[in-house]
């Protein structure tokens, strides 16, 4: 029954992104373009709070971490030093009988059989064969399937001349960009190890199957911090992060009840330790942030393949290393899916369904909305005197349409923590109600106060 109820959840709140202009699917009137979203009016908003509010936790607010913008185009080198071509792949797996492609680790997930996209194709081929008579197409009945091979997720793109030196390729993640600028970061700033570069930036990954929505896409944003340190010190600011990031999601208006810890039970060969922050989505468990303790690997091969020495000299001991790194890695759509999937609330009011976004006030798309009681002139002049004095300090929405409560419903739906309702006796007593969302009091306060009252109710 409560699965039902997830389920449920999940369509309504499908439809209300899409009809409240948060959410599209791309390319829609041609059909759609599996794996690629689109933000509307609403949520574009809405993201650039999120990524605002991870800047100032992670950039603004600390002085031992900086900011980057790296391009989305790199050498194809970057992604060979990596290890990008060689081993950034899934499991595919093919049906006979209509030639669609799947993750052969989803499948196995769908029976019931554990399995780890980190598999060799051999150990991935064996529980096929083994279970083979439960696994379906999930798109016919047929169940016979070719075997599985690991596909490469980077994303190939021709672009100039670069032929001669091999693909190009759009990034697969946006922490490559953090390694090959280690070196620059510490030429041309005063920091020291241990010390951290930030960015937030697109990624793009060819996915064989997208679904979840806005969990599993082809294009999508990534907030991603890489911390250098000493060696010895790895574990330490390992944990910190941990806790740090954790504090931060809570902070940011995700219930502690939704949130839980995931070790990686199969770690790549070079890392220490690493542990998912997993969200309950309405659709289950599902990695949310990760925090990795990544050793020296990226440095070591890009210092290997370039040729040009990424040791950091330390001038106190007087020795020489290469960095242990400390990573900090999540996606814009997945903490913008989660965040609305915890904010959203259904209500009656006076016999009514009133469907509310409960979301942290910092993080609304809109933050005030200015709402003429009707349309007569010396209405909507004297609001739009409001909306022009407070436009500058609050994203601020104007709405002269339908009836009062309508307006108030409207806002409810796209989380606006604030109403303000100019009606006739604001013409005499120069005042304002203030409507607050999640309880629906309001407030009576001056015109002259109003800018004053609104910045108390943020801070």
């Amino acid at each position: 029954m409560a699965k039902d109820k997830d389920i449920e959840k999940m369509e309504k709140l499908t439809s209300l992104l899409k009809r409240r202009g948060f959410v599209y699917p791309s390319s829609e009137i041609y059909g759609g373009f599996a794996g690629v979203y689109d933000y509307g009016p609403t949520g574009v908003e809405l993201a650039n709070n999120i990524k605002r509010e991870w800047w100032r936790i992670m950039v603004q607010g600390r002085p031992d971490i900086v900011g980057l913008d790296s391009g989305i185009f790199m050498h194809p080198k970057v992604w060979e030093a990596s290890g990008h071509t060689s081993g950034f792949s899934d499991p595919l797996v093919e049906c006979k009988k209509n030639g669609k492609r799947f993750r052969a680790d989803h499948l196995l997930e769908e029976i019931g059989v554990g399995a780890d996209e980190k598999m060799s194709e051999d150990e991935l081929n064996e529980l096929f064969e083994k279970h083979k008579k439960d696994i379906k197409c999930p798109e016919c009945p047929d169940n016979e399937f070719t075997p599985v091979k690991k596909f490469n997720l980077l994303t190939e793109s021709n672009l100039g001349t670069t032929s001669n030196s091999g693909p190009s390729y759009l990034r697969g993640e946006t922490a490559q960009g953090i390694y090959i600028n280690y070196k620059n970061v510490l030429d041309t700033t005063n920091q020291k190890i241990p010390f951290g570069v930030a960015q937030i930036g697109k990624a793009f990954r060819n996915e064989i199957s997208p679904r979840q929505y806005l969990f599993r896409t082809r294009e999508f944003e990534q907030m991603e911090m890489q911390f250098f340190v000493r060696p010895e010190d790895e574990m330490k600011y390992y944990d910190e992060f941990k806790e740090y990031r954790f504090n931060a999601l809570v902070e940011l208006g995700l219930n502690k009840k939704n949130l839980k810890w995931a070790p990686h039970e199969n770690l790549v060969f070079y890392a220490t330790k690493a542990d998912d922050i997993e969200y309950k989505f309405p659709f289950g468990w599902g990695e949310l942030e990760g925090i990795h303790a990544r050793g020296s690997y990226d440095l070591t091969q890009h210092q290997k393949h370039s040729g040009v020495s990424l040791e950091y000299f330390d001038q106190e001991t007087n020795d020489k290393f290469i960095p242990h790194v400390v990573e900090t890695s999540g996606g814009v759509g997945r903490l913008f899916l989660a965040l609305l999937a915890d904010a959203y609330d259904e209500e009656e009011v006076n016999g009514e369904e009133r469907i509310v976004l409960r979301l942290n006030k910092n993080i609304a798309p809109v933050k005030v909305a200015i709402l003429p009681l009707s349309k007569k002139d010396e209405l909507t002049s004297e609001a739009k005197t409001i909306f022009n004095e407070l436009k500058d300090s609050f994203v601020c929405a104007y709405d002269e349409t339908q009836s009062i409560g309508k307006r108030y419903r409207r806002q409810d739906e796209i989380g606006t923590p604030f109403c303000i309702t100019i009606d006739f006796d604001s013409l005499e007593d120069k005042a304002v109600t203030v409507r607050e969302r999640d309880t629906m009091t309001q407030d009576r306060v001056a015109i002259s106060d109003l800018k004053k009252y609104l910045e108390e109710k943020f801070s």
